[in-house]
């Protein structure tokens, strides 16, 4: 069966693809989006971001009733977990949030075909599922499939005792003991989570230190938090094999650098070691599209392969695999493709991790601005001195400035502390406009809030904070 000519065709329907096509119907494309999975939203809102962070809300308002009410004078006796009720709010989440996206395809009359989209010329999309196949006509192809959680060698995944990130979202019951492997965003994340229901929590990490990336100084300080709520941390190791025996896994663990392995013993080992792009079964190699060492197709600054009409954006392209950045690219791709000018600034996207405290950044570390040869002031300013922060019992984290010596633009920022995922969009809007430090300290900030820390790192980078 074929199908009329669609202007623009994009298979998959996470942030980067639904966000894509609807920017693609404002600009007056026909245009259809192609999901296997029977609910929109991709790896992000069905078994990634949204779900993750529902799950990271109700274990810490079951964490703050369990042990940290009464020092605010509320005394509460005997709080109990209900994990079905917890899933079921989760759930709920995610069921809410799709059927929002499918509102929005109405809205937009964007086609949506449910089915794996397979590229069998740059201007045709065969898709196949339940129903017959259909074969979409299109002028121009957007490919924005994602990615899946990465493997290890020797560590088969058995969806309950041997986990990736998706299935640590739908754990029947709170493991005694869990592993995780990876000191990343999603491992700090879900380990979050699991010890705050209860788990003993044991963070492998190949490399001496967590966040990878990040700026060194601040990846510390939420390490050190971490830590005092419990979390263990075992640095330059590899997880070497993984076998279940009856109830619990054994895990063979030795030194990054080679030598003589060990055997920990966990009742659910995560393996949280990162995603790669997904691209099976696609078509594009075929068609001629191609692909970097790492496995992402290569794109030009316009998103277009090296195939006529045939475009990638967000995860199975280079750069960080974060929704936002898909979407920005899926909006900015489809604009130039309608001859609007659309752009997206690799240097003010932001970075989270939404373990308590937060860790947020954007732009340069102080690490690669001394890397790159740029003279920097820095200027940092402590929660411990933020009355807001301190009302709420919130004293650990601080916010960090990188600012050029020489223009005082702001440069990079960095911020771990409660509400840090907020505090950010002050400083990437400050560095999307090239805000100067002396701009952002001369901005009035509502006293008491969070954001005033904001504004003394920024006097800081001067030497003049007023508050330390």
């Amino acid at each position: 069966m074929s199908d009329g000519a669609f202007d623009l065709v994009v298979i998959g329907s996470g942030p980067g693809g639904y966000v894509a096509a609807i920017r693609a119907a404002q600009l007056g494309l026909r245009t259809a989006c192609v999901e296997q999975y029977p609910r929109l939203g991709g790896t992000c809102l069905n078994v990634g971001c949204i779900p993750s962070k529902a799950l990271l809300d109700s274990s810490e308002h079951f964490e703050h009733a369990s042990r940290g009410l009464a020092v605010h004078g509320v005394r509460v006796s005997e709080v109990a977990l209900d994990l079905p009720a917890m899933h079921a709010r989760k759930d709920q989440v995610v069921h809410e949030l799709t059927r929002g996206v499918e509102g929005l395809f109405r809205k937009h009359k964007i086609e949506r075909v449910q089915g794996r989209g397979r590229l069998v010329s740059a201007s045709a999309v065969e898709v196949t599922g339940e129903g017959p196949p259909r074969k979409l006509a299109t002028r121009r192809i957007l490919i924005a499939t994602g990615s899946k959680a990465a493997v290890l060698p020797g560590i088969p995944f058995d969806g309950r005792r041997i986990v990736h990130s998706t299935d640590a979202l739908t754990l029947p019951a709170v493991p005694g003991r869990l592993i995780v492997v990876g000191a990343g965003a999603i491992g700090l994340e879900l380990g979050s989570v699991w010890r705050r229901l209860g788990s003993n929590v044991t963070v492998l990490e190949y490399l001496d230190r967590i966040v990878s990336g990040a700026d060194i100084g601040t990846a510390k300080l939420l390490q050190r938090s971490l830590e005092h709520q419990g979390m263990k941390f075992r640095f330059g190791v590899s997880a070497r094999s993984a076998r279940v025996t009856g109830e619990t896994v054994q895990v063979q663990v030795g030194p990054a650098a080679g030598g003589d392995s060990e055997t920990l013993v966990a009742d659910v080992l995560l393996v949280a070691v990162g995603r790669r792009a997904f691209t099976d079964g696609l078509g594009a190699r075929e068609l001629g599209v191609a692909f970097d060492e790492r496995g992402r197709i290569v794109v030009d600054a316009q998103f277009r392969t090296g195939v006529d009409g045939v475009y990638a954006i967000g995860d199975v392209i280079a750069g960080p695999m974060l929704a936002h950045k898909a979407e920005e690219e899926g909006v900015a791709c489809v604009e130039r493709m309608a001859g609007v000018a659309g752009h997206v600034n690799y240097h003010c996207i932001p970075n989270v991790v939404y373990t308590w405290p937060e860790l947020a950044s954007v732009g340069l570390t102080e690490e690669q601005a001394s890397e790159a040869g740029r003279a920097v002031h820095v200027g940092t300013f402590p929660f411990l001195a933020n009355g807001r922060a301190k009302a709420m019992g919130e004293r650990d984290g601080q916010v960090k400035l990188v600012v050029d010596a020489a223009t005082d633009r702001v440069l990079g920022a960095h911020v771990v502390g409660p509400r840090a995922s907020d505090l950010i969009a002050e400083l990437v809007v400050a560095m999307e406009l090239g805000a100067s430090a002396e701009d952002l300290a001369r901005t009035v900030h509502a006293h008491p809030t969070l954001p005033e820390a904001v504004k003394e790192a920024a006097l800081a980078a001067s030497g003049r904070a007023i508050h330390i």
